[in-house]
Parts: structure tokens; sequence; C-alpha cells
């Protein structure tokens, strides 16, 4: 007797990096609330991997998580991913019907844009499992409406970022990088370090100039790992230090194990060292492990390409 099985559902995967801040440069806050910025992003080869999942006209969507600190992540329309589906169905003219699974591979609330990587893709599985057929540009003008984020995550690789930090300019880089990040359970909320900053700087931090990153962009340009180093840059750091002064000694650790350069990434609290070679990245790993300077370590390289289809 043959038995009928009915055919899966058809799906689409599509895996989208996390990011680090290489430089930050904070403005005084506009009219609007926000923070002119220039910042020069680099995406790392940590990613979120996003499967969405044809489901019945009507069914609305559905949100599923795994992977490390999974529960931490919301599970309805608070969540980037299920509002890039939203905003892509709104925007083609398509029901938002959609089951998305999301396989966490950046660090939860670490300043690293997880959930910005997780609109990303969302947006091109959709695109795909929709057959809208929008153009790149399309789909990163509809990511700048989701996060300043959004829209590096899908184009990757190393990008200055200007406005909100979603106007971007792609920038030249030679070779390969070597990182290691120490991330906390705890996350920090971007908007209070924000607040911070404001209240570090009197709201008069000084107007942002892409010209102060021209040491780095030389560093990126020759594939030279110590003069970025010296580079790195982050306006922000300070305030999370102010909001978790244990991050000091995360990277005083660092330094002593003689990271190429250290920083707080974005609004912390996850703090990246720059390694001389994947040894050595995973060799401070395992110090902030002994000093129990960290609650979990990750080791990895940039740049990484942006969103794509697996």
């Amino acid at each position: 007797m043959n038995r009928l099985t009915a055919a899966p559902s058809p799906s689409v995967r599509v895996r989208a990096p996390g990011k680090l801040n290489l430089s930050l440069r904070v403005g005084p806050v506009e009219d609007d609330g926000y923070h002119p910025l220039v910042t020069v992003f680099q995406a790392v080869a940590l990613y979120e991997e996003v499967t969405a999942t044809e489901v019945p006209e009507g069914t609305g969507i559905a949100l599923t998580v795994d992977g490390p600190h999974a529960d931490q992540v919301p599970l309805d329309a608070s969540n980037l991913a299920w509002r890039a589906a939203e905003l892509l169905a709104e925007h083609v003219g398509v029901g938002a019907d959609v089951a998305l699974h999301l396989a966490k591979g950046v660090p939860v609330a670490g300043g690293m844009a997880g959930g910005s990587a997780d609109a990303a893709a969302t947006l091109a599985a959709c695109d795909a499992l929709w057959a809208t057929g929008l153009s790149r540009d399309d789909l990163v003008g509809l990511a700048a409406r989701l996060g300043s984020d959004v829209p590096f995550a899908l184009v990757g690789h190393t990008a200055v970022g200007t406005g909100r930090g979603h106007l971007l300019t792609p920038a030249m880089t030679r070779g390969e990088f070597h990182w290691a990040f120490a991330t906390q359970a705890e996350g920090l909320s971007t908007p209070a370090v924000y607040g911070q900053f404001d209240a570090r700087t009197g709201g008069r931090a000084p107007a942002v100039d892409p010209a102060d990153d021209t040491d780095l962009m030389h560093a990126l340009r020759a594939g030279d790992p110590v003069a970025l180093g010296l580079a790195l840059h982050n306006d922000l750091q300070d305030a999370a230090i102010d909001l978790r002064p244990e991050l000091e000694r995360t990277l005083e650790i660092a330094q002593n194990g003689g990271a190429l350069g250290t920083l707080v990434s974005g609004s912390g609290p996850s703090v990246a060292a720059l390694a001389r070679s994947r040894q050595h990245a995973l060799a401070i790993a395992a110090t902030w492990t002994a000093e129990g300077a960290a609650d979990s370590v990750w080791c990895t390289t940039g740049p990484a390409g942006g969103a794509r289809v697996l």
C-alpha cells in the first residue's frame, strides 16, 4: 500500500553577519532626538540564520528562536525580524504570512547588531520566498526604516556609515583581521548609554567629521592590523563604562594580553580585542574566561560578507 506524504512547505534560509564598529563618532543630539554619527562598520564571521517558511494565507507571522541566550529574544511584534516581515509585506502588498525561525549566532544584546542581522536576513528571505523581486537598493531602503544598523547587515564587508549610521559608503580593505569578543549575560540599554554620553558631554559633543578616521582608513587599505589597533575609537565607550564599570577590567586584561587594540563594541557591553592571529585571539579569550571577566567568549574574523541566501 502506497502511503502519501505531504510535500514540505517551501522555505528560504538566509544568513547575515554581526558587526563591530571599528570607529564610532557621535555628535550632539539633534531636534529629532537622534545623534549624527560617523562610524566605520566591519562585518564579522558570526552569523544569524533566518529560515522563512510558507504558511497558509491568513495565518500571520509565527516566530521561533534557538541558540545562545535565545530565551532573551522576544517572540512577538517587538522583534525586528517580525517587523521586517510586516514591513516588506506592506511594501509589496502581500499578506504578512510566514513562519520565521531564528538561529542565533551573534551575542544577544551585546552591541554587535544581532537583532539587526535578523531583520536583514528576514528581508532577504521573505523577498525570495514571496518572489517580490526587489532590488538590493530597495531592500536597503526598507532596512533603513527598521534601524540604523540593518542596512549594513545586508551589505556587509566594511563600510563608512553616516547620518544615523544608515547611509553607507563601501570602504577598501585588504586582508583578514582576527578578533576576540568578551560578552556579558546582562545587556546594556542603548538609550541609556546615549543618555549617559549626553550627560558627560552636556549635550555639547563636537560635530562629527569623517576626516577624524583617516588613520583608520589607511590601516584598512594597507591591511595593517597594528595600525588598525592604534586607530580604534568609540565615543560611547566611557559612557558604557560609567554604567558597567567592570568593562574597564575586561579591556585591561586584553591589553595586558598583548591585544593590538581594544574597545567596547557599539553601545556595549561586548568588548572587542584585535589580535595578531587566530591563536592570539584564542589566548586572549582564554584569559578572559580564566579571570572571570566574561560570561562567554567568541573568536572570529572580519570582514565578512553581507546577507545571502544559503
